[in-house]
């Protein structure tokens, strides 16, 4: 086991705390709890970078962790009704078929790996955005503010333009036309 996914591990042991504190309206508990995830993901990947301690465990756990983590905090703002619901929807739906494309390809015989396109990183960047700020504001502020409503919309844009540009990748590998490699 190496320290990157000692430290994911612990990302993943923060999710229930999150969730919890999400639940019983402790936004300055969800918060931190947010910002530690947040910033443990960038130590664990330096450090398995930077000291060659990359691995196949790792590669699994580091998505699996992030994941977890943005699509139960999305749940929980939209239950809280801190978040839209339409964009909650949107967010976790689009998550959903990337996974249900990918296995459906596997099971047809034609696995397909995606890898993250510069429009999903642009889009991730925005989801922790939002939810940070969603989490700080309601946590400092008692509610959200002006930013918090420019990044739903920008937001619900990049992830249903990040929705189609999947989608044209695994159509196009799944017809047999695809020219990436």
């Amino acid at each position: 086991m190496t320290i990157p996914n000692l430290i994911t591990l612990f990302r993943l042991a923060l999710v229930p705390v999150v969730v919890v504190a999400l639940l019983q309206g402790r936004f300055d508990l969800a918060f931190v709890g947010f910002v530690v995830a947040g910033l443990s993901d960038a130590i664990d990947g330096y450090i398995a970078r930077r000291f060659d301690m990359r691995s196949e465990l790792g590669a699994y756990l580091d998505p699996i962790a992030d994941k977890l983590l943005m699509t139960s905090v999305f749940v929980i703002l939209g239950m809280v009704e801190a978040l839209p619901v339409w964009l909650v929807v949107l967010v976790v739906s689009r998550d959903v078929a990337i996974i249900a494309a990918v296995m459906l390809s596997f099971v047809m015989g034609m696995p397909v790996t995606m890898r993250p396109l510069k429009i999903s990183k642009l889009n991730t960047g925005v989801q922790i955005a939002l939810a940070a700020i969603t989490l700080g504001q309601m946590a400092f502020l008692g509610a959200t503010g002006a930013l918090h409503n420019y990044l739903v919309y920008i937001c619900a844009t990049l992830t249903a333009f990040s929705a189609v540009a999947y989608l044209v990748i695994w159509l196009r590998h799944m017809s047999g036309n695809d020219n990436r490699a």
